[in-house]
Formats: structure tokens, C-alpha cells, sequence
């Protein structure tokens, strides 16, 4: 038995779209029915179920006449919009049924990294919890500003995890564990758990999911790094062995935990972000950051590459293009050139107390691990 998954209080279970629909892009019924018959018998022992659902474009496919998957923005969020409401209106039934309540969760990868927006998505989560209503989650896909990605669920679902401090994550696929190569392959061999990140060397994980989806095995491990790393353990296996994972019985792969909590926002940054530019380090920068966690100020900064506005992330480098930190920038990219090179005192004695402020805050900062900074005084 996997003590640690049936004793969880609090678990978070994400399920990906080619377990929810047809093959023809349909929501699939009978799938979800027995789905839904787990989440509501673990909620109504005791266990606190916090829901994560992919499928909204897919769930949209059919009623819009879609036969694929689109490729357009537009068309994309015309399904995310229409396929939510029907997905909704089924979990609404299935769980009242059950006598329970669902509550709909949309959130952006902003609500759960930038400060004010987590504090409020806790609360509410727990305030839905302490009710007893299930949370059920997706990502608020209507109103994304880049290219949905069925796949990012997973990633959604680890720091959706560790933002209501769960004890666990489940995450549903159409395969039932990680092999090391593809399932169907003579030579593929199970995985039945994952302690390090040595445990992963050698295993083929690039093979796409289903094509209702676009997921595969790729953000799967993405997802168990994020929670493994704050000290959350992750079980990778298939809808049909929900119940037998709940419980802890031996299914699937678990990934075991190799951190402990922190910041959300820095587990983003690390392993969920994508940088929209560049800000290039002096050598003194470098060692601030790296050595003495500290803030990085416009002196220490040589060069900005990309464009980029207040609050979004970035990733800093030395002098010898090696990426050092990440970071959540407090200037436009328009901004910055006039800045570089000079101290916050002398910018605040000229442009006013608003420039007095920091690049990126030490608080907003992950230091890449594993940064070699001998030799940096000359970049080489």
C-alpha cells in the first residue's frame, strides 16, 4: 500500500481530455459518470477532492461541427466557451446526485503566482472546501492570451496543488504509468516509482497523448517536478485506476517528493514560466543574486533584450549568456535602457521617488540551481 496517497486529507486530481470524450471530440458519458462516482465516495469519506478538468475545447468539438482539434486562437476559445458550460452541466448533475455541490474554478497562471491573486484563490478554495462543495478547475481558457495548449492543465494542476496545500496530486491520463519507452514497444518497461531525478535518465518521454489532447508524458513529469519539488507526492496512472489510487493501492508511477514548500510564485518561475525577454548582468550582479540573495537594481544591468511590461517574467543572465535566475520584472522593457548602469538613488534624485524601486525583487527571484559562477568576473 502507498501509505502517503490513502491517508492524504486534501488531494487534488486532474484529469486529462482523452479520458473525459469520444474519439470523435464528444464528452464520453459513462467515463465521466464513474469518474465522478470516486471523486463524490472520497468526498463523502472524509477527504477534501479539489477537481482539476481538462476538456472544455474538447467537450466543444462536436457541438460546433468541429471534427479536429483547431489551430486558431479564435476558434479555439469558441469551443473553450462552449464546451465549459456543457462540461459544467454535467459534473452539476453527477455530483448532486451524490448530494454534493460543485463550485467552477477558472484560473490563468497569473491567479496563482501573482500575490493578490493566490491570497484570493486560497481563500476561496478554502472557503469552498469548509462548505463542502467540490472545486472543480480548469484553466480559463475563453480569455488566455496565448496559444491554448491542452497540456497545460498538468502544470496548472501541481501549483494548483500546492497553492490549497494539498497532500497529494493524482494525475489521470490515458496511460496507466510512465514507461521507458512507448507502452506498445516490446521493450518498454513500467515505472513504479520515481525518487530522483536520476530515476528519469534514459526514459523516452517525448511521444505525444491522445489526439483529442496534446499533453503526452512531457508535462506530466513537468507537473510531478513542480509538486515533488515542494513536498508533494504525485501519481501518475489512468481514469479507470482512480479509485484503486485514491486508496492506495499499487497503480501507476508515483513520484516522491524531493522538496518542501515554497513560494508559488517561485515554483512558476522555475518550472512554468515562459520568459517574455532577457536583462543581461555585470559580474557583481551575478554574485549578488546568486550569493548574497539579494534584489537585482538597474547598475548591475548591461543590456535588455525583448519586450516585456511590468510584472511579467524574465530570465537574467551573466555576462557569458548563461541563465542565472528568473524573475518577475517591475519595469516595461521601453523602460529600461535609460535606467542601466546607474543607482537607484541617483534615478530617484532625478526622476522622482518612483525609480527608486528594484529590477526584480528578491521576493519575485529564483536562482537557477546548479549555476557556475567561477570565472565570471571576466565571463568567461
Amino acid at each position: 500500500m502507498r501509505e502517503e496517497l490513502a491517508a492524504a486529507r486534501r488531494v487534488v486530481v486532474k484529469v486529462g481530455s482523452s479520458s473525459l470524450t469520444t474519439t470523435d471530440g464528444g464528452i464520453d458519458p459513462q467515463r465521466i459518470e464513474q469518474l465522478v462516482g470516486v471523486l463524490a465516495g472520497a468526498r463523502l469519506a472524509g477527504r477534501e477532492i479539489v477537481f482539476v478538468s481538462s476538456g472544455a475545447i474538447a467537450s466543444g468539438l462536436a457541438p460546433l461541427g468541429l471534427k479536429a482539434r483547431p489551430r486558431d486562437l479564435a476558434t479555439q476559445q469558441a469551443a473553450a466557451s462552449v464546451g465549459q458550460g456543457l462540461l459544467m452541466g454535467h459534473y452539476t448533475k453527477l455530483f448532486a446526485s451524490y448530494g454534493l455541490g460543485v463550485g467552477q474554478v477558472l484560473l490563468t497562471a497569473d491567479d496563482v503566482t501573482r500575490h493578490s491573486h493566490y491570497r484570493n484563490a486560497y481563500r476561496t478554495f478554502g472557503r469552498l472546501l469548509e462548505l463542502g462543495v467540490v472545486p472543480i478547475v480548469n484553466e480559463n481558457d475563453t480569455v488566455a492570451t496565448q496559444e491554448i495548449r491542452f497540456g497545460d492543465n498538468d502544470r496548472l494542476a501541481a501549483l494548483v496543488a500546492h497553492l490549497v496545500h494539498a497532500n497529494a496530486l493524482v494525475l489521470l491520463s490515458d496511460v496507466e504509468a510512465l514507461y521507458t519507452t512507448k507502452p506498445s514497444k516490446p521493450e518498454a518497461r513500467k515505472i513504479s516509482d520515481v525518487w530522483t531525478e536520476a530515476d528519469l535518465n534514459g526514459i523516452d518521454i517525448e511521444s505525444r497523448g491522445a489526439a483529442i489532447g496534446t499533453g503526452g508524458m512531457v508535462t506530466k513529469i513537468d507537473a510531478a517536478r513542480i509538486a515533488t519539488s515542494a513536498g508533494i507526492p504525485v501519481l501518475l496512472t489512468t481514469a479507470e485506476q482512480a479509485y484503486a489510487a485514491l486508496v492506495g493501492e499499487e497503480v501507476g508511477t508515483l513520484f516522491h517528493p524531493t522538496g518542501r514548500r515554497r513560494p508559488t510564485r517561485l515554483l512558476w518561475l522555475r518550472h512554468a514560466s515562459d520568459a517574455r525577454g532577457t536583462l543581461v548582468l555585470d559580474a557583481g550582479a551575478v554574485r549578488a543574486l546568486t550569493q548574497r540573495n539579494a534584489s537585482l537594481l538597474p547598475a548591475g544591468i548591461t543590456a535588455v533584450r525583448g519586450q516585456f511590461s511590468s510584472g511579467e517574467p524574465v530570465e537574467l543572465v551573466g555576462p557569458d549568456g548563461s541563465v542565472v535566475a528568473r524573475g518577475l520584472v517591475n519595469y516595461d522593457s521601453d523602460e529600461l535602457p535609460a535606467l542601466l548602469g546607474r543607482s537607484t538613488r541617483e534615478l530617484a534624485a532625478e526622476l522622482g521617488a518612483g525609480y527608486d524601486r528594484t529590477v526584480v525583487h528578491r521576493d519575485a527571484l529564483v536562482v537557477i540551481e546548479n549555476v557556475v559562477i567561477e570565472n565570471v568576473e571576466t565571463g568567461a
